[in-house]
């Protein structure tokens, strides 16, 4: 149940005095506005501060912005008829003249002017030959105190068409405001008071007031403060409340640490020594492991810094005590790429692996099923087929899953339904490095382990940006690399998310390599996404094999494919790329003992923001500064659901801008979890209803990492 206020602003808009079916139909089409609450809550665009009065003179210079005018009204004309009706007005001051404009919509909102009269006018500036004009204006006899500073809402031309302007929105929400303080005057604020008093912040409806209403920039700015706090407090609380729960609700198998077969593989077949770094996110999950609850773990480290073998090393832990492991990879090719590497690893343990996607052939799936049912596989290694309904398991201990972010929450779901009592432990892995602020506001509910350093020895990738008229000297470039026995990379972009030009843009970016690098002296593979598996896999392992000696790819071999041999990155039209899908492909070499090199290929003619990114990789190798530079120059994504990109759904914290805010919103939450959990302490009763409201209403998806 609601507490009373926010039943009041659940009600219909058509609640409000003057507000019919067709204004409503209009707010909701428009602006998704339905409820009171709705529109209380879309907040202001800007301000008008309307004691700066623009002489008319300077009205050109204004370009198209909005203006506040003061002048006396010279004439009026009503022009046409029916649907080509309109008014026209001329405003004067001691400077010049502006044209008001009035169509259909305005047409009975212009009758009551008067010739003569002083009028205050509010708008947004039009020239037109030379000529100021402000069409369907705000105007009013008054001036003064009443007008000094207004809110301005997001609108539409239907809006205007309709006769439904910014002094007609404001009326409506200064109604709405008045009634919930006139009829809640207690109305339980969702922050507890020492919070307010420890950080200064005003009341949530006094913040609502300001907000649409402040008597000066520092009351909007305290009311916005106010607003920021409780959003990224509430997301925090809800974030780590999940978490709370997860850990209070859910068990997990107890894992007791290595085992014979751990120790073995470390003695015997670990390749090379774990950094520090590695080393210690080993600790974290075997601490994990062994607590009995259940472990909902993130590795996040840089292309090559070691956590596959990490992961390895946890499943070796579960296998060691009865529980058999699954990974699951976005790709076949990466699927695929996991299970040689283990298997070649694991060779002499007796530990039983097996490899299953959706191309695998009938037979050998019945019979891999079999075999993972009756428990005589210890570890699977796949794609999304490992999820569907007829994959069932003896004992599943542990689930790893490379690159969560492209599985789909409800999938990831189903394969936490694949073990009884309970689930499996899940270990998921990145290699997009994540900003702490970020983390913050993606993984709240994860525990996050980081591997920040790289193995020793590895090279760092040289980067240059070369423009198009330096071609040729790039493909000479390419022709020494290949004749020194090296292989290269050429990646092309996906054009306009479209499968068909995508395919396009690299058939002829094919064709241009096999100009420059005929055969037969030259070899050349092409890999895409409109390629059958089986056809992908084919040149890939050409590829792999040191048959060919260029590929050409879109970013299909964005991840996971591993040649040591292929020593130079092209990314044609780098400037259409992302930072963070940039530095994933540049990852793909560097992975031998020679020196490599990625090189951006652009036209030239660059947007700021491509001359940013261009300019990020070529400085920097480090993924955490680089993911760092990205959220700054993207914005953080919205993960409160299923949804898994697009802008966060706040008010007006924006992330990272209010990293501050986010900081010490996530300490205050982690504090009051710590001492109060289940909110029973009086001063959390506003919390306590409003985290109530959620639980009603919001499915814990954020529990599935």
């Amino acid at each position: 149940m609601l507490p009373a206020w926010k039943d009041f602003l659940a009600k219909p808009i058509t609640s409000l005095k003057g507000i019919g079916d067709e204004k409503a139909q209009l707010f909701a089409e428009e602006l998704g506005v339905r409820t009171l609450g709705d529109l209380v809550y879309l907040l202001p665009l800007r301000y008008v501060d309307k004691t700066q009065v623009t002489p008319i003179a300077q009205l050109k210079s204004v370009g198209s912005g909005d203006v506040f005018v003061r002048g006396v009204l010279r004439r009026v004309n009503h022009i046409g008829t029916g649907a080509k009706r309109r008014v026209s007005a001329t405003l004067q001051d001691e400077t010049g003249q502006v044209d008001l404009v009035w169509f259909r919509g305005g047409y009975y909102a212009a009758q009551s002017l008067k010739v003569g009269t002083a009028y205050s006018v509010f708008g947004k500036v039009n020239i037109f030959k030379n000529r100021a004009s402000i069409a369907h204006p705000e105007i009013s006899e008054r001036a003064g105190a009443n007008e000094t500073f207004e809110p301005v809402y997001p609108s539409t031309e239907k809006f205007n068409s309709k006769g439904v302007n910014m002094k007609t929105r404001r009326r409506m929400v200064k109604a709405i405001i008045s009634l919930l303080e006139e009829r809640f005057p207690g109305a339980e604020d969702t922050l507890p008071g020492y919070l307010r008093e420890q950080y200064r912040l005003v009341t949530h409806t006094k913040a609502l007031h300001d907000l649409h209403f402040p008597a000066n920039h520092d009351a909007a700015h305290e009311a916005t403060r106010r607003i920021k706090f409780e959003e990224l407090f509430l997301f925090q609380m809800r974030q780590l409340w999940g978490k709370y729960q997860h850990d209070r609700d859910i068990k997990g198998y107890t894992i007791p640490g290595p085992g014979k077969i751990y120790n073995q593989f470390v003695a015997e077949k670990l390749p090379f020594t774990l950094t520090g770094a590695q080393q210690r996110v080993l600790t974290e999950v075997s601490t994990d492991l062994t607590s009995g609850t259940h472990m909902n773990r993130l590795i996040q480290g840089d292309v090559g810094s070691g956590k596959t073998i990490v992961a390895l090393l946890a499943m070796l832990m579960a296998i060691d005590h009865g529980y058999q492991a699954v990974l699951m990879a976005p790709t076949q090719i990466l699927a695929h790429q996991h299970f040689e590497g283990l298997t070649e690893m694991l060779k002499g343990t007796g530990v039983m692996l097996a490899f299953l996607t959706g191309s695998t052939k009938a037979q050998q799936r019945a019979q891999t099923l079999r075999a993972l049912e009756r428990g005589d596989l210890n570890i699977i290694i796949g794609t999304h087929a490992l999820i569907e309904d007829p994959v069932v398991f003896k004992n599943l201990g542990l689930a790893v899953i490379d690159e969560q972010h492209r599985f789909g929450v409800k999938q990831r779901a189903k394969l936490w339904r694949k073990n009884k009592p309970h689930p499996p432990h899940v270990l998921v892995m990145t290699a997009t490095p994540i900003p702490r602020t970020l983390a913050l506001t993606t993984h709240a509910e994860l525990d996050v382990s980081k591997i920040d350093e790289l193995p020793p020895g590895r090279k760092p990738v040289t980067t240059r940006h070369i423009v198009e008229k330096h071609r040729s000297s790039v493909t000479e470039w390419m022709r020494s690399e290949v004749e020194k026995g090296r292989q290269i990379y050429v990646v092309y972009p996906l054009i306009e998310e479209s499968e068909a030009l995508d395919l396009k843009n690299v058939m002829t970016g094919f064709e241009r390599i096999q100009e420059r690098f005929p055969a037969p002296k030259y070899h050349i593979s092409i890999v895409h996404g409109r390629l059958k598996a089986a056809d992908k896999d084919f040149e890939m392992d050409r590829f792999v094999k040191g048959q060919t000696q260029i590929m050409v790819a879109t970013t299909v071999i964005e991840v996971g494919v591993n040649v040591p041999n292929a020593s130079v990155m092209v990314i044609e039209n780098a400037e259409r790329f992302g930072l963070s899908q940039l530095h994933q492909l540049r990852g793909r070499v560097g992975r031998g003992a020679e020196q490599s090199y990625c090189i951006l290929m652009t036209d030239g003619r660059l947007s700021d923001n491509a001359k940013q990114r261009i300019k990020i990789m070529c400085e920097t190798n480090d993924g955490f500064v680089i993911a760092e530079k990205d959220l700054h120059l993207r914005g953080a994504g919205d993960i409160e659901g299923l949804r898994q990109s697009g802008q966060m759904l706040f008010k007006l914290a924006r992330i990272p801008e209010d990293e501050v805010i986010l900081n010490v919103a996530h300490e205050e939450a982690k504090k009051l979890l710590s001492e109060d959990p289940e909110f029973v302490e009086e001063r959390h009763r506003g919390l306590k209803l409003h985290m109530r409201e959620i639980g009603e209403t919001r499915r814990a998806w954020t529990q599935i990492s």
